[in-house]
């Protein structure tokens, strides 16, 4: 499975594994979705500790839950990216919607 949730008092933590690209992007997209929907938390933290690769659906994966948690109150936190997809959502101006850690 692509991704892991968790979620803890007001955060959903949601641990990405594999590549995170056009093919498993929408069944991500979906999984933290429904997680959204069912706790709105003032936190979502985005774990890429275990992406191997991430193509710009990996953007459009981080701005379209920044939309969905805004609403709400909530942030969206990006945590264990490698250098590589780090320098990438920098480039995109990630770090203007999401902490990037």
């Amino acid at each position: 499975m692509p991704v892991i949730i968790e979620t803890e008092e007001n955060t959903v933590i949601a641990r990405l594994s594999g590549e995170v690209d056009h093919h498993t992007a929408k069944a991500i997209r979906e999984d933290i979705d429904l997680a959204i929907d069912r706790h709105h938390p003032k936190q979502l933290i985005l774990d890429f500790d275990g992406v191997t690769f991430m193509d710009s659906s990996g953007i459009g994966l981080v701005m379209g839950r920044y939309k969905i948690v805004k609403p709400y109150g909530g942030c969206v936190i990006i945590e264990n990216t490698g250098n590589q997809i780090k320098k990438v959502m920098r480039l995109a101006g990630l770090d203007r919607l999401a902490v990037i850690r």
